[in-house]
């Protein structure tokens, strides 16, 4: 069960969250957890990624390919569905080993006979466009059956629709869709093609549809099954004729077959899980919620090109208008950095790629360097507005701030670009824009700072920071530390760069001119405003005038909610005049720079802030859990690390900001748990050239097992209570130095260590 997800029943009131639970992907595309028969009323999709669409003044969002599984099976004209139908049972079922999707369900007809369906899918990651799905049925009685089974182009869209020009024809035994985006015209094609031994066949096709039609008399008792193959390809993909390549690969599928496809995806799928596996003995609701934390980051990984990074809601639909947000450096990055390391190069050289967009983003405000967008699509322009909250007692659009004053974006760029070179050792992606990005990033803070003369330092101001809940504070904590660490880090590049790559150094500076900014950096770096721990509570003062606020207790601010999805920050929020926080701000700058502070100014901060933090992020919660683990809070961090874990198997989160729905899956919270087991239980850091380690396994667990990544060296831990091993890979080629509790050993290729701690 470890593997496995499971639904025993169906139940319409959770058609959105199985969605979201039994989303299977490859990257390249999502796909929702959905019956064959449903259709956009039921918000099937098939999310691309690096396709975005605007259509006239809606928000700009991600394009859903249309559905090439719809299948609905009639039996003597009766329309079999989990919708209206008699069920006598059903069972939906997700294996995370694999990102395999089953259903089976007995249908009960008026007439009494029962028919009984099964139904696998999965997409490929031997082919990244092709989808696969094997459909079985058989009857009780003898009886007659249709299939009608295609393209269903009716997408479901939130601000669409998105396609035009739409083409539905039959083609070398496909049915063929193709149509153009709105506004970039980019052509995108579904060719579906099937595999079947009985009945007869007749095509169909409308202004929205391709389909066919299966008409065939069958036995009682004996199983019938067909097999489709579905392939998706657009023009962004680099290919010209999107239809002819999409048949191409149909037949190449064909030619392989379905169960050859399936083996060969389980192969792939066991490659990648033993690298990313963790295993936990003695917990097992904590290993299912960690594994598929895991998979769910997986899914969404984009394996196949640095020109789009992870959206917030990753492939599950077109929610935040399918955008790239800070989530993605902060929360997922290390995931792939310590499992994955070419994935999180990807990652960030996305944030390279679209370096333009941020330019035309500061340069609007009149900065500067670097401003990166708060949601980035396929340009980094900014595809945030100036109102995405609309207030649920007046209807009318809130103004926020998100998009011109979370300044700390660009910082979280140079923190996440900076903190790939400290854990790989590569230096090429430095060179080939990561170096470049920084710069610009530190131009763009020492273009935004303000310089108090009466007080001789540079201060942050009229910023919001991870807590949303207090908007244009000045001197945010957060904000300013990762300000600082990004001048450091543009300097460190410069030195870096000047001393082994001249010739790059010099092309660099011709183009964008940053030694005049050298001294600037190095001046800003040392007046920089930092907030500092209270001489007598070690309390940092997470923006200026925060002490000021009303000090109420979460309960009794919530007894102040009139409309439960009511926003409670912005200029009326009932958490804006008081200490109640949106999700970790403070607790966050701690946690990234654990090793500049103090046991007890963590600790004491941490206690401070946690009683007045509403988590009304995903985000949150996980950051709580890695500084409680680091504190030695063990029960506080398992608490936490279960409520990050588990967010899409219970659903249990914000659907709604005011009205807009914010629905879907969570990668952030997955890279979270992550993070909270291998870095805060495991108590995993890894620095240049060295790995330290300083295990607290939660009481329930009698040992923690995974895979980590350092300079290139892979290495298998296995933590007890008392002891931990360590199993260098014998293809390394060279050692890395670990740090045990204060202790140094260095362990070579192929080498087995095992301490005491």
């Amino acid at each position: 069960m470890e593997w496995l997800i499971k639904e025993n029943i169906f139940d319409k009131d959770k058609i959105e969250l199985n969605g979201n639970k039994f989303l299977i992907g490859n990257g390249y595309m999502g796909y929702r957890g959905t019956m064959e028969e449903f259709s956009k009323e039921q918000l099937v999709a098939c999310n691309l990624s690096d396709l975005y669409d605007k259509v006239g003044d809606k928000w700009r969002e991600p394009v859903n390919a249309p559905n090439g599984l719809l299948t609905r099976l009639y039996c003597n004209g009766e329309l079999l569905s989990v919708l209206s139908s008699d069920i006598e049972c059903h069972e939906q079922e997700l294996n995370i080993r694999n990102s395999t999707h089953r259903r089976y369900t007995k249908f009960i007809t008026s007439s009494g006979i029962k028919v009984e369906v099964k139904a696998e899918r999965f997409l490929s990651l031997y082919n990244l466009h092709l989808i696969c799905m094997k459909y079985s049925f058989k009857a009780s009685e003898p009886c007659d059956i249709l299939i009608e089974t295609g393209i269903d182009g009716q997408v479901w869209d939130i601000n669409g629709p998105h396609l035009i020009n739409i083409e539905t024809y039959k083609r070398e035994d496909n049915c063929i869709f193709h149509a153009i985006t709105n506004e970039n015209k980019n052509s995108l094609a579904i060719a579906e093609r099937i595999e079947i031994g009985f009945g007869s066949e007749v095509y169909d096709s409308n202004s929205y549809n391709s389909f066919r039609e299966i008409s065939s008399s069958i036995e009682a008792d004996k199983e019938y099954t067909f097999v489709k193959y579905v392939s998706v390809f657009k023009d962004r993909d680099d290919v010209e004729d999107c239809v002819g390549v999409a048949i191409e690969s149909n037949e190449a599928a064909v030619n392989l077959g379905y169960d050859k496809l399936l083996e060969v995806n389980k192969e792939l799928w066991n490659q990648r899980w033993n690298d990313i596996d963790v295993e936990i003995e003695g917990d097992d609701y904590s290993q299912l919620a960690l594994r598929y934390s895991i998979y769910h980051l997986m899914i969404i990984a984009p394996t196949h090109t640095d020109n789009t990074s992870i959206p917030a809601r990753g492939l599950s639909g077109q929610v935040y208008k399918g955008a790239i947000f800070w989530d993605t450096e902060i929360f997922m990055l290390p995931f792939f950095l310590n499992t994955k390391p070419e994935i999180a190069r990807n990652l960030l050289k996305y944030r390279c790629n679209t370096l333009d967009g941020a330019r035309r983003k500061a340069a609007d405000y009149g900065y500067r360097g670097a401003f990166y967008a708060w949601e980035s699509q396929d340009t980094g322009d900014d595809a945030c507005t100036y109102f995405n909250v609309t207030d649920v007692f007046t209807g009318r659009p809130m103004r926020t701030y998100f998009r011109d004053k979370q300044v700390h974006i660009s910082a979280d760029v140079a923190y996440a670009i900076w903190q790939y070179y400290l854990a790989t050792g590569d230096e090429s992606l430095l060179v080939e824009g990561g170096a470049e990005t920084i710069i610009e990033c530190a131009r763009f803070f020492y273009s935004y700072g303000y310089f108090n003369m009466d007080k001789n330092r540079y201060e942050i101001l009229d910023v919001t920071g991870p807590d949303e809940y207090h908007e244009r504070v000045n001197n945010n904590a957060y904000t300013s530390i990762m300000v600082k660490y990004t001048l450091e880090a543009a300097l460190a590049c410069i030195e870096l760069l000047k001393a082994k790559y001249e010739k790059e150094y010099i092309n660099l500076n011709l183009e964008i001119n940053f030694e005049q900014e050298i001294d600037n950096f190095k001046d800003m770096f040392e007046k920089l405003y930092i907030p500092t721990p209270d001489k007598e509570t070690n309390i940092i003062e997470q923006f200026d005038g925060y002490e000021r606020l009303e000090n109420i207790s979460l309960e009794k601010l919530k007894e102040r909610i009139i409309d439960p999805n009511e926003y409670l920050g912005g200029g009326n929020g009932l958490a804006t005049t008081t200490k109640i926080l949106k999700q970790a701000d403070v607790v966050l700058a701690l946690n990234l720079f654990k090793d500049r502070y103090s046991e007890q100014v963590k600790k004491s901060n941490w206690e401070y802030y946690e009683p007045q933090t509403e988590h009304g992020s995903s985000l949150s919660a996980c950051v709580y859990a890695l500084l409680a683990a680091d504190l030695g809070k063990v029960d506080w961090a398992y608490k936490y690390f279960l409520k990050t874990a588990t967010i899409d198997l219970t659903g249990d989160s914000k659907q709604y900001v005011g009205t807009l729905y914010i629905g879907g899956t969570h990668p952030a919270s997955n890279g979270g748990a992550w993070m909270t087991a291998v870095l805060g239980f495991g108590g995993v850091k890894a620095s240049e050239g060295q790995i330290t380690m300083s295990p607290k396994l939660p009481e329930s667990w009698t040992f923690l097992k995974f895979r980590v990544v350092h300079y290139g060296q892979k290495y298998s831990i296995k933590i007890t209570k008392d002891q931990i091993t360590i199993k260098a890979d014998n293809i390394n080629h060279k050692c890395n130095e670990f740090v045990i509790n204060g202790e140094k050993l260095i362990c070579n290729p192929g080498q087995i260590i095992e301490i005491r701690y």
